[in-house]
């Protein structure tokens, strides 16, 4: 293993620590989900232009004209999504939003033979239903300890969204992941501003310290810093790297929301946390291991 490698792997490992903490930091900014959603925008397409054009990364305005109708709506999608996830966290807790959240790829999995015209392996339909036996189990439904119906389906509906970007991205052409995600997140900023402005009471808006400073930090830290950090290293190192690194975030978000904000799962919903998380890994590397055994036979 190359130095280089080991450096682009602990930057990967970082930005999905990073991103493991934002639930807790929303869940104590005293702004709408919308209001937030658009601050972070606003900063990660700000912070993400200026590394493009640091690196002298450039852009590709032909291929961003030519992608415009389908990066606009990824983009809306990506606005609502996080409104969407940043309600959940409020309504049921930062640790079951988030593995309601990591059932996109579930969802991915389930449209894919209709949009992607890509085969439902038994496989994959096997990680389908184990992800939705873990769903259930962390809902609480089975013992009676459903927290909130609507932060469950809320955080379910996130995850939808977040699958229409996943989606509609494998469709975008002549551009790279980083230009992609400059113009969703800045389609998603200008959605959010008459969004903001005709659904909340700017003016009786109240910019306490904390909330300020927590929100600036979702900005610049979760969204500017973390993408920059997540770009620079995904191009780097393997898929099937990335795809492992990319459950750091989960994880750091059950452990962090135990710590910081006393969120407590009972031992069912511990048992659906691991049936999410290990089908949706086994869904993401399956795929990758099957091209391995192909070529090494």
């Amino acid at each position: 293993m190359s130095h280089s490698n080991s450096k682009y792997k602990l930057f990967m490992a970082f930005a999905m620590l990073v991103f493991g903490t934002l639930g807790p930091f929303v869940n104590n900014i005293n702004f709408p989900s919308s209001f937030i959603s658009l601050t972070r925008a606003v900063i990660g397409s700000l912070f993400i232009g200026i590394f493009m054009a640091v690196s002298g990364h450039g852009f590709d305005g032909k291929a961003i004209v030519k992608n415009l109708k389908l990066l606009i709506p990824s983009g809306i999608a990506m606005a609502f999504n996080w409104i969407c996830l940043f309600e959940a966290y409020r309504f049921t807790g930062v640790t079951v939003a988030t593995l309601c959240y990591y059932m996109a790829p579930v969802i991915v999995v389930l449209v894919s033979p209709f949009i992607l015209k890509e085969r439902l392996t038994g496989a994959k339909g096997v990680s389908v239903i184990v992800a939705v036996i873990g769903a259930v189990l962390i809902s609480g439904v089975v013992t009676g300890a459903t927290k909130s119906v609507k932060g469950i389906m809320l955080g379910l509906a996130a995850a939808a969204l977040y699958s229409t970007v996943i989606v509609i991205n494998k469709f975008v052409r002549d551009l790279s992941p980083v230009e992609t995600t400059f113009v969703q997140l800045s389609v998603a900023a200008v959605t959010m501003i008459p969004y903001v402005l005709l659904t909340e009471d700017v003016t009786a808006f109240v910019f306490d310290t904390k909330s300020v400073v927590f929100m600036l930090i979702v900005g610049v830290f979760h969204t500017g810093i973390a993408y920059m950090i997540y770009f620079s290293s995904v191009q780097k190192i393997p898929a099937q790297t990335t795809a492992v690194f990319s459950y750091i975030d989960p994880v750091t978000a059950i452990i962090v929301s135990a710590v910081v904000l006393g969120e407590r799962l009972d031992a069912v919903q511990i048992v659906g946390t691991v049936l999410i998380l290990a089908a949706t890994l086994f869904n993401e590397l399956a795929p990758m291991l099957r091209e391995r055994l192909r070529k090494d036979s």
